[in-house]
């Protein structure tokens, strides 16, 4: 027997009750002195005996009437154990812990540990629990387990990360657990702080599978107060001695309370060179300028610093620059001149080597002093309408664009076609057909060019330049237009060859056949194709939290060392370099015996702090097959109610009480009159 109010049974102390007043009013008889005893008539002493036993069974009557009133309070219930009554429904059960970053704000995350463990601590015995942590994507996944002391201690080893929310591929494998659980009591506990930014890869239409009860948990901040770096611009490779170079910072207030003031500060290699106070706009948001020099060669770490308020995770960001020796530049000059209206080089001498700063290391020679040593000290070499090579120094250009050289060729009136076309047969991106004269008073300019190349990338305007003479260009079938003039025929055309590229101009870079040098964009256009020319192929060094990459950048298995962030080794395994980035900060890494850096940032979407009602998934995912949730004591009650309802001991129990009662009240009268 069981007793389904068993907290009744602790009436059974009233019983006592009964007793008590018994033994109370039990008075010996007094002693009372008379002059004579001949008029007292004599008592039976089983008179008295039975008296007495009569008082005794109105006591048992009295004591039971009250147990028994509380034996049918408790409802007892006959021939059921415990565990049928407990564990006839047991329960599967998914914990979605929500570890992003957002997380990490003030003491939200343990309230998130503190929830998900009172939720096992209502498991009881055979019930399954699966835990699954999640940010952007699936984390740790801890699969049913009736040992709720072993997920217990997994929840209290378990941190946020840095990773930015979604809550779609975290719900579909809660889902796909709960499908395959053992117990048809099935429900999904999601605790988050509920980020709006978590719902952008929401699936429409989507549901949960029916049966499945859903309860989301809201743990975060109502308002909360943050200050975000949500994007900096900054260079990422620089010549040496190039001008003084600007760094944008970009900072927002993304808390529900609206911070109007912050301090932000530039630190270049462990040192601080700027700092400024700003106040936010109507907008929120401002963005700050800082100006900073990178005068010594190699790899340099810049951090912007902000400050003003209680999120530190996303106050920082995190880059890189690399400054490169300057680009040595061999100009050959087909047609040079004491005049500078008649010098071929002039306007392109002025362009790369004008400035004190200039990044450029020009040397100019004549055709005839070119040769295979001049070629290999420098990085680019120029042809500005040269036309009277010797096959020997035609084969020293070829060796040197196959060896990883740059040449940029620009032909004028001193370049025979057949010449040209016999002698850079290897390394020309096109032959010249024939020269194209525009009619007096007439002239072709640019009419397309390949905004997505890295020399017109910055260069994104008009061209006015009016060109009254080029050539006509047969480019190689490999090879790449790059600009067209209006009459579809090509203007610059680029081509690889070797371990060097190759990149040849229809027209003069002086005054001759053109007025390019005249123009604004002539000075850009001269040192972004340098740069182009010169420069290694950009590798990026700029990643956010959770991207996978290879600091293996040439594919050369030169990496010799690697440290994270937190200063920790990174190690690596069969020559694969890859690394998955998890926390913000440096990566520093020994590659070809020099130290390269790699900046890692957080996902500024994380910095968001806006927030939505849990009410709002539940209504967007909720299966409408699924019956409405119900606490453990609403089925615990319902479970009872369908055990008691064949036996209704307690009825029963009432009606004998009730004929208890009526002999109490016979016996009484008879005992007492």
């Amino acid at each position: 027997m069981i007793f389904l109010s068993p907290l009744f049974l602790l009436g059974l102390f009233a019983a006592a009750i009964p007793v008590a007043i018994h033994l109370i009013r039990r008075e010996k008889p007094p002693k009372l002195l008379f002059s004579t005893v001949r008029f007292l008539k004599k008592t039976s002493r089983k008179l008295v005996l039975f008296q007495q036993l009569r008082q005794l069974l109105l006591l048992a009557l009295r004591a039971g009437l009250i147990a028994l009133l509380v034996f049918a309070f408790a409802r007892p219930l006959i021939n059921q154990s415990v565990a049928r009554l407990l564990d006839s429904d047991p329960r599967s059960a998914v914990l979605l812990l929500d570890v992003s970053m957002s997380m990490r704000y003030e003491d939200v995350f343990e309230d998130a540990r503190n929830e998900a463990l009172d939720l096992i601590d209502d498991l009881d015995a055979g019930d399954e629990v699966a835990l699954v942590t999640f940010d952007e994507s699936v984390g740790m996944v801890r699969e049913f387990n009736t040992d709720l002391d072993s997920v217990r201690a997994l929840l209290r080893e378990t941190e946020p990360g840095y990773g930015a929310t979604s809550y779609m591929p975290a719900l579909r494998l809660a889902n796909q657990l709960l499908e395959s659980s053992r117990f048809e009591n099935r429900a999904l506990h999601l605790i988050s702080d509920f980020q709006e930014a978590g719902m952008a890869s929401f699936e429409e239409g989507w549901k949960l599978a029916p049966g499945i009860r859903f309860s989301g948990i809201d743990v975060g901040m109502p308002e909360s107060v943050n200050l975000a770096l949500t994007d900096v611009r900054s260079p990422e490779q620089l010549l040496e001695d190039e001008l003084e170079q600007q760094i944008l910072a970009r900072i927002r207030s993304t808390g529900a309370v609206f911070r109007e003031r912050a301090d932000v500060s530039l630190l270049l290699n462990g040192e601080v060179v700027d700092s400024q106070s700003v106040e936010l706009d109507d907008r929120s948001e401002r963005v700050v300028a800082f100006n900073a020099r990178f005068p010594e060669q190699g790899s340099h770490i810049g951090r912007i610093q902000l400050a003003g308020d209680n999120f530190n995770v996303d106050n920082s960001w995190n880059f890189t620059v690399d400054v490169l020796p300057g680009i040595r530049i061999l100009l050959v000059n087909g047609e040079a001149s004491s005049q500078w209206f008649e010098d071929e080089g002039h306007w392109f001498s002025l362009a790369v080597g004008g400035s004190g700063e200039s990044p450029f290391r020009l040397q100019a020679l004549e055709p005839a002093a070119l040769s295979a040593a001049a070629l290999a000290r420098n990085d680019v070499t120029v042809l500005l309408n040269v036309g009277n090579l010797s096959d020997s120094q035609a084969n020293d250009l070829a060796e040197y664009v196959g060896g990883g050289g740059a040449l940029l060729i620009a032909p004028g009136d001193q370049v025979a076609p057949e010449l040209f076309n016999r002698q850079f047969a290897g390394i020309s991106p096109a032959t010249l057909t024939s020269s194209d004269l525009a009619d007096a008073g007439d002239y072709l300019v640019i009419a397309d060019y390949d905004r997505r190349h890295p020399v017109f990338r910055s260069l994104d305007t008009d061209w006015s330049a009016r060109f009254q003479d080029h050539w006509r260009l047969a480019p190689n079938a490999d090879a790449d237009v790059l600009m067209q003039f209006d009459n579809a025929m090509p203007a610059l055309v680029e081509q690889d060859f070797g371990e060097g590229k190759v990149l040849l101009f229809a027209s003069s870079m002086d005054l001759e056949w053109n007025n390019l040098p005249l123009q604004g964009l002539f000075l850009p256009f001269i040192h972004e194709t340098l740069r182009h020319l010169a420069q290694p192929q950009f590798k990026q060094r700029s990643y956010q939290v959770g991207d996978r990459f290879s600091l293996d950048l040439n594919g050369s298995g030169a990496v010799a060392a690697a440290q994270g962030p937190n200063g920790q080794a990174l190690e690596f395994g069969g020559g694969n370099f890859v690394v998955e980035a998890d926390m913000p900060g440096i990566i520093r890494a020994q590659i070809d015996g020099a130290e390269q850096n790699f900046a890692v940032n957080t996902d500024a979407t994380e910095s968001n702090l806006a927030r939505v009602a849990a009410a709002a998934l539940t209504d967007a995912i909720i299966n409408p097959d699924t019956d409405i949730v119900r606490s453990r004591e609403a089925q615990m009650a319902e479970l009872v109610e369908e055990l008691e309802r064949p036996q209704r001991v307690w009825w029963w129990i009432l009606g004998l009480t009730m004929l208890l009662l009526l002999a109490e009240s016979v016996l009484a009268n008879r005992t007492y009159r």
